[in-house]
């Protein structure tokens, strides 16, 4: 039995993400050509690997045996492959880094911008991820590195993670110009009772953390807007429909809105974490290197 490393991938991606169209996106294959790959690991293996039923299908329990299995080949042959390109003077290959929305411009990016400069044989994939989905993508092995917050990290005490501090992010309330509250130089979450709110999507990040603030100063928040794009927020708030809390990373100065820290403030702590290898993957450390310098 001879088993191809790239249709193990599609079959641990199968097990992770549970449908074929999900794997088909992610690789950038057709549907199609992913279940004809799968149907050929099946005759390979001499096993049934998947049950279908109409369009859907799962795995078998022979199937999630060899996902299980296929984790930790592929996660053999990377190390392997590693080793070889540390025996190279300059770090090289792919490094996919995921980061939420407001991190990509401010951290993420410019940390490509040093990497370029100093190691172009290393490329940097990007990948939007909240904070809430970014931890566990990292133990899936989806990704390589991420930056996240220690909100969600939940990694502080394992061994299994290298974390990198990266910065403090303040959490300020936007204000239209002119707004009432905009004297004030900080600004009390129990003043805002009685204002409408735009908050981000239900679940994420600054939504559990809004929500949580009002709830504490006692009052449930009249939200009107629901927005997962920072910058559809800034336009609600600047054309006076809302008010709205955002890290302070989000704030764009394009837009024309009356930013205050909140009494008492509110801060976040962003880090950068990345899976301990078995053996040293130089274009990680690289990676970490250029996020921590740029």
């Amino acid at each position: 039995m001879t088993l191809n490393p790239w249709r193990l991938r599609l079959l641990l991606d199968l097990s992770t993400y549970g449908t074929v169209r999900a794997v088909a996106q992610r690789g950038n294959h057709s549907p199609s050509a992913v279940s004809q790959q799968l149907a050929t690991l099946e005759r390979e293996t001499g096993t049934a690997l998947l049950e279908r039923n109409g369009r859907r299908v799962r795995l078998t329990a022979a199937g999630v045996l060899l996902a299980g299995r296929a984790r930790e080949i592929l996660a053999a042959m990377d190390a392997a492959e590693a080793s070889l390109r540390g025996l190279a003077e300059e770090p090289a290959g792919t490094v996919t880094l995921g980061a939420f929305q407001s991190a990509l411009p401010a951290l993420a990016e410019p940390a490509v911008t040093v990497l370029a400069a100093r190691h172009p044989d290393v490329t940097v994939v990007l990948l939007e991820l909240e904070p809430h989905q970014s931890m566990p993508a990292l133990r899936r092995g989806d990704v390589d590195v991420i930056i996240t917050t220690t909100d969600f990290a939940g990694a502080e005490l394992d061994p299994a993670i290298d974390l990198v501090p990266l910065a403090e992010d303040e959490i300020v309330l936007l204000l239209p110009e002119g707004h009432p509250l905009a004297v004030a130089e900080r600004v009390a979450i129990g003043a805002c009772a009685d204002q409408r709110w735009t908050f981000d999507v239900a679940g994420s990040y600054m939504s559990e953390l809004a929500t949580r603030l009002c709830r504490e100063a006692g009052f449930e928040p009249s939200v009107i807007a629901r927005f997962n794009n920072y910058m559809l927020t800034l336009r609600h708030v600047e054309a006076g429909r809302s008010i709205a809390l955002l890290p302070s990373l989000a704030v764009d100065p394009r837009y024309p809105v009356v930013t205050r820290p909140l009494s008492p403030a509110v801060t976040r702590r962003i880090i950068a974490a990345a899976r301990r290898p078995s053996t040293p993957r130089p274009e990680i450390t690289a990676v970490l290197a250029a996020l921590r310098d740029r």
